[in-house]
Parts: structure tokens; C-alpha cells; sequence
């Protein structure tokens, strides 16, 4: 009975009826992203801003235990299903204050057994928020892990210098340098692993903010869609047949221009003509409505996941090795909130309580077909 339960929970080999063939198997893997929201610890680092987040402004240990329960139980559950019993291989992550909530986080009583390991660096960013990655050891095991710094600098033109309530907004930033005008933000993790012995490479974002407004501080997300773009190509030379996903909080929509342009994200998958097109499944979701967070009153997807043409099958005999299938959005019910002035919108913190996130965390499924 042992080995069968491994086999259910780890391997997760099923038919997918609805879109393939009945006499087909396949192993399912889910690869998510989720944006943590503040997950800080309670002691006080000198060396970042972090001081919402200490006891003395009410963050105490209950409510970080409180916090780790909460995101314990999402990606516990994210992905999964009838057929799909076991939790996210990959997780991206943001809003992470250091390694140590990671290391909480993947020890909690609910997501132990799972096997967990972390990838993190400590970003610049001056609150001292990162991105992170998370991966179950029995699937995936990283060969190379790299932080890649984004550098962007804050500049003025005519219409800027008029606006004066935007020029307060930059001021106020704590990652804005006034003497050296950068925008202190966080880097772009990048991983190499095996999955399942098969090559793949990831990119973790947590792109600039909308601080001053979105048209002024477009040009920073412009500059982290670039430089994405350069880390999947300068792999690709060295490898053409290089398997990429880049998934995060851009931000920014699929259709915003950093997107589009800088990473050059197709909508369709027959628009994947060459190894560097990356396609985005979000952008058509956007399109449907759906949303993965909201602002006054208007959803968006900010948080996406992209794959490289390598990982989008051909046809439907295209699965000899582990491609896309689809994507989501978790946002069950436990996930929203139920009254209020922000009804329908993801359960967040607020007025001292901790909840899940302001985001809905997305994820993809990877499959493979078993012979």
C-alpha cells in the first residue's frame, strides 16, 4: 500500500481524457508562482526598512505563525486535484523578507513531508524584500542558481518636472537613492535544474513598482522585460534547445509594453515561430476577464508565467518530453474576501490580522507522456 501511495502522490501519472487520447497516460507536474505579501519575521534588521513588521508595531509571533499557516495551506492545495494530488514541483515567490521565512515556511507542519529546499538571495531592494524558489528535492534538483541585479535609474523630462504630486510619490520611496537617482528593486533570480532529469531553466521576478504612477515608472519595467529577454538569450546561444520559464509579479499586464516587447511574449501559440519565442497563456486570460489582483475596483493579471517555444508541443503526439498544457489561477473561496469594502477581492492582511495575499497565485501543469 506504501509504494502505491508514492506512486499517486509523486509520480501522478493520469489520463487526461479532455485533451488527449483515452489510451494515453501522463505524468502531471504543476509549477506555481505566488506572491507571499510581507511574509517578514518578526525581528527588527537594521539594515532595511522592515519596522511595520516587528512587535512593536503588532507583528508578533502568533501572527507570523498565523501567516505561515495560511501560505502552507495554499500551496498545499495549489494546483492539485482529483487526479493531480501532489502540490507544486517549482514555486516562485516574492515579498519574501529573507531565507529564514523560506526555511519556516518549507518545515511547517503541513508542507514537511513534501521535501521542500529553497534557492534565495538577498536583493537590494530597500525593504528588504526578495524573490525565492521553492522545489520539491524528489523531482527537481538544481544544477546552476544565479541572482541577476536589475539597475535602473530614475529620470525627469518637462511633464514629469509638472507633475508634482508624482515627483512627492518618488521622493518618498524608500528604494529611490536621491544622490545616485537609482531605483533600488529586486534582482531576477534564474535556476537551472533537472526535472525529472530533463533540463529546464527558470526566471523569478518581482518587477518594479508602479510608484509614481504607472505611465512614469513604465520605463523600469521596460528595463526588467529587457533584461529578462537577455538572460533567456544569452543561454540560448549556448544551448538552441534550451527550455525556459519565466514566471512573476511583473507589474504590468501581458499586454503592457514590457511584455510584449521587452521578453516578446506571443498570445498564440502559433505565433512561436523560432526557440526564442516565449509564450504567454495569461494574456488570453486577461482578455476572458480573469484577474489575479485587484485596484480600485479593477482586476488584472499581474502575476504570469511564460514558457519558451521548446516547452509548447507541436501537436498532440509532441510529449515524449515534459511540455505545457495549461495554465490557472487558484482562487477558491477560503482565498476572497466575503464582506466589506474590498468583497471579492484576494483575502489579504489587514487591521493587524494576518490572511493569504493581496495576489492570486497562478501556476501552470507540465506533462509528459508515459509509454
Amino acid at each position: 500500500m506504501k509504494i502505491k501511495h508514492l506512486l499517486v502522490v509523486f509520480t501522478v501519472i493520469l489520463s487526461v481524457n479532455s485533451a488527449f487520447s483515452q489510451d494515453k497516460k501522463f505524468k502531471v507536474h504543476t509549477v506555481a508562482f505566488y506572491n507571499f505579501e510581507n511574509l517578514f519575521d518578526t525581528i527588527n534588521d537594521p539594515d532595511t526598512y522592515d519596522e511595520e513588521y516587528t512587535p512593536v508595531n503588532g507583528w508578533n509571533s502568533k501572527n507570523y505563525k498565523k501567516k505561515l499557516d495560511n501560505l502552507s495551506r495554499v500551496l498545499i492545495e495549489l494546483g492539485t486535484s482529483e487526479a493531480q494530488k501532489n502540490s507544486p514541483v517549482i514555486i516562485g515567490a516574492c515579498e519574501i523578507e529573507n531565507r529564514r521565512v523560506l526555511e519556516d515556511l518549507v518545515k511547517h507542519p503541513t508542507l514537511i513531508n513534501k521535501g521542500y529546499k529553497v534557492v534565495h538571495f538577498d536583493s537590494p531592494d530597500k525593504r528588504g524584500i526578495d524573490v525565492g524558489f521553492l522545489y520539491q528535492e524528489k523531482h527537481f534538483q538544481p544544477t546552476s542558481y544565479i541572482n541577476v541585479p536589475l539597475y535602473v535609474y530614475e529620470t525627469e523630462s518637462a511633464s514629469d518636472k509638472k507633475d508634482k504630486k508624482e515627483e512627492e510619490e518618488v521622493e518618498e520611496n524608500v528604494n529611490y537613492d536621491k544622490k545616485t537617482k537609482r531605483i533600488y528593486t529586486r534582482d531576477q533570480l534564474l535556476v537551472t535544474g533537472l526535472l525529472d532529469g530533463e533540463e529546464i531553466n527558470v526566471i523569478v521576478n518581482h518587477w518594479p513598482s508602479r510608484s509614481g504612477g504607472e505611465k512614469r515608472s513604465s520605463p523600469y519595467r521596460e528595463a526588467a522585460g529587457r533584461l529578462n529577454r537577455k538572460i533567456m538569450d544569452s543561454i540560448i546561444k549556448i544551448n538552441p534547445n534550451a527550455k525556459f520559464i519565466t514566471m512573476g509579479d511583473l507589474n504590468d499586464g501581458a499586454y503592457n509594453k514590457s511584455v510584449k516587447q521587452g521578453i516578446g511574449a506571443k498570445l498564440k501559440k502559433t505565433e512561436l515561430k523560432e526557440p526564442r519565442d516565449v509564450y504567454n497563456p495569461f494574456e488570453q486570460m486577461a482578455k476572458e476577464g480573469h484577474a489575479s489582483l485587484f485596484y480600485r475596483d479593477s482586476g488584472d493579471i499581474f502575476d504570469q508565467i511564460m514558457v519558451s517555444q521548446q516547452l509548447v508541443p507541436a501537436d498532440n503526439n509532441d510529449y515524449g518530453s515534459f511540455k505545457y498544457w495549461k495554465a490557472g489561477i487558484y482562487n477558491k473561496p477560503f482565498l476572497i474576501q466575503k464582506t466589506g469594502q474590498w468583497k471579492g477581492y484576494p483575502l489579504r492582511n489587514q487591521n493587524g490580522v494576518p490572511g493569504f495575499s493581496d495576489h492570486f497565485p497562478v501556476y501552470i501543469y507540465l506533462v509528459k507522456e508515459v509509454k
